[in-house]
């Protein structure tokens, strides 16, 4: 098993990794939409919905990247949002994103999620290449 670490995604604010790949599997853990050049998430504004989703999108990659996949092997998505009538909003980006690529998928209403975000994303994929901390 192998922890996944990069500074082009969110670093963990608690007890979890970014992501971990086991037998060619990676697992990225949920990523909100905080922007890793930037502030932390608590000092941050959410922005709209459709930068938010983009954002925790962008941060699933960057940690696929790391962990030696892409976009193109993500097998299963979950998709935590904290208001269901968003849904048709945050859809219309993950669509644009993976584009053709159609992985499995859970959408999951919750109420709030950290730091007043609106959308969280984790993903499983299968790891192509060689991770890049290792």
């Amino acid at each position: 098993m192998h922890v996944i670490s990069t500074d082009n995604a969110p670093h963990p604010a608690g007890h979890y990794e970014q992501a971990r790949v086991f037998n060619g599997i990676v697992y990225v853990s949920g990523q909100l939409p905080v922007d890793p050049t930037g502030a932390d998430g608590a000092s941050r504004e959410p922005g709209t919905i459709e930068a938010q989703t983009q954002q925790a999108l962008d941060n699933v990659a960057a940690v696929l990247r790391a962990a030696g996949s892409d976009i193109n092997h993500v097998l299963k998505t979950t998709v935590y949002v904290s208001d269901i009538n968003l849904w048709s909003r945050v859809n219309d980006v993950y669509a644009a994103f993976f584009g053709d690529h159609r992985p499995a998928r859970a959408v999951v209403p919750t109420r709030e999620l950290h730091y007043g975000y609106q959308v969280e994303i984790e993903a499983i994929a299968v790891q192509t290449g060689r991770a890049e901390n290792l």
